[in-house]
């Protein structure tokens, strides 16, 4: 089966977060855990961890776009919400796994795994034209990409630069903000 829930798979689950913490932490080991650093380096790997998301109207758009990418995409690791995701491994004949729809909590689950070092980057075909009674959710998920510094793009012409960057067949280093330090001069000057 291509496509998957969340909850059917926790055993795989465990499994790739020991993977994924285990690369972060190979990656902080070269900024150091020092609390002085103002900055900690992550490693975005060699096989990406890409979700996919689109809104009701741009989904036949992402699904045409993954069929063009087709050779690319499926050497990485996919994931998307609900009915995207599904439509992706029906239609796209690609493996994904699959969260909650958007406006059911997908979009901030995605976004969680974001913050736990899971997804290192997205594809987010979004409707600007109509609005979406979970335009909060979209909101915060694109905050915390920008947050982590991890590409997102919100339209096909971005995606088709992201998935052409010299960077999809290699290594990315990229510093996000020390947030155990901040967290430390927040408690200190409380």
């Amino acid at each position: 089966m291509l496509w998957e829930r969340e909850n059917d798979i926790i055993e795989s689950r465990t499994t790739e977060n020991s993977r994924v913490f285990s690369r972060r932490q190979v990656s902080l080991g070269k900024a150091g855990w020092n609390m002085k650093n103002e900055y900690v380096t992550f490693t975005i790997g060699k096989k990406k961890n890409i979700a996919l998301i689109a809104h009701d109207n741009e989904k036949p758009k992402l699904i045409q776009w993954c069929k063009d990418n087709y050779d690319i995409l499926k050497q990485h690791n996919l994931y998307g919400t609900g009915t995207t995701s599904r439509l992706i491994a029906d239609k796209a004949g690609l493996c994904i796994k699959g969260y909650n729809s958007g406006p059911l909590g997908g979009d901030q689950q995605i976004g969680a795994k974001i913050v736990e070092g899971v997804i290192d980057f997205v594809v987010f075909f979004s409707d600007p034209l109509t609005a979406q009674p979970h335009d909060p959710d979209v909101k915060a998920l694109m905050r915390i990409a920008q947050v982590y510094d991890i590409p997102m793009a919100v339209n096909r012409a971005t995606a088709d630069f992201l998935i052409k960057s010299i960077y999809m067949d290699s290594e990315y280093d990229h510093e996000v903000i020390n947030f155990n330090k901040n967290i430390q001069d927040r408690a200190d000057s409380m």
